[in-house]
C-alpha cells in the first residue's frame, strides 16, 4: 500500500505487457491501413502515447478530444462534456481508433463515438485500457480492452482524482472508496 491509502491493482510490468498485446491486435486488424488515433484527454494521454510507440500500423495523425464526466469527485456525473478543436477534415473518410483510459458507465464511449461519427469516418473502433462492466449504464461496444477490473475508483498511469496521482507508473485503487 502506498502512502495515501492506495493499493496496487495493475503493475507497471503488466501495463506494458497489455499495451504490447493491444498493439498486436490493432496491427493485425488494421494491416495495410493508416489510422487516425483519437486520444480522450486527459486520462488516456499516457496510455495513448505508449500504445502509439508500440504500433506498427501507420498512424496518419494523432488527434485529441477532451471528455469529462467526473468533475472533482469519484462518481461520474451521468453527462459527458466533449470539447476540443478537432478538425472534421482529419476524421472524414479515415479509419479512426479512439483511445480511452477507462470504460465505466459507457457514457463517454457513447458521447465520443457519436461526436466522431458525425464527422463521417471510414470506420471507428474504441480501445480502452480498463473496463468496469459492472458499472455499465449505456450499451456500448469496446473493440479492444486491456483489463477488466472490479468496481474500484482507480488512479495512476494518467488517471486521476482531482488532478492528483496521474504520474504514478501503475494503476492503484483506494480500498475504502
Amino acid at each position: 500500500m502506498l502512502s495515501g491509502g492506495l493499493t496496487l491493482l495493475i503493475s507497471e510490468a503488466d501495463l506494458k505487457s497489455a499495451v504490447a498485446e493491444l498493439a498486436r491486435q490493432i496491427d493485425r486488424d488494421y494491416a495495410g491501413v493508416d489510422l487516425v488515433l483519437v486520444c480522450v484527454l486527459k486520462g488516456a494521454a499516457i496510455f495513448a502515447s505508449d500504445l502509439l510507440r508500440k504500433l506498427h500500423t501507420g498512424v496518419r495523425s494523432v488527434e485529441y478530444v477532451r471528455a469529462s464526466s467526473y468533475g472533482s469527485g469519484t462518481e461520474p456525473s451521468g453527462s459527458v462534456h466533449i470539447s476540443g478543436t478537432l478538425d472534421a477534415q482529419r476524421i472524414t473518410g479515415q479509419h479512426v481508433l479512439i483511445v480511452d483510459d477507462i470504460a465505466d458507465t459507457g457514457h463517454t464511449c457513447a458521447g465520443v463515438s457519436d461526436f466522431l461519427q458525425e464527422m463521417n469516418p471510414a470506420s471507428r473502433r474504441y480501445c480502452t485500457l480498463l473496463d468496469k462492466p459492472s458499472r455499465r449504464e449505456v450499451s456500448v461496444q469496446y473493440d479492444y480492452v486491456g483489463f477488466t477490473i472490479p468496481n474500484h475508483f482507480v488512479v495512476g498511469y494518467g488517471m486521476d482524482l482531482d488532478e492528483r496521482y496521474r504520474g504514478l507508473p501503475a494503476v492503484y485503487y483506494f480500498p475504502d472508496a
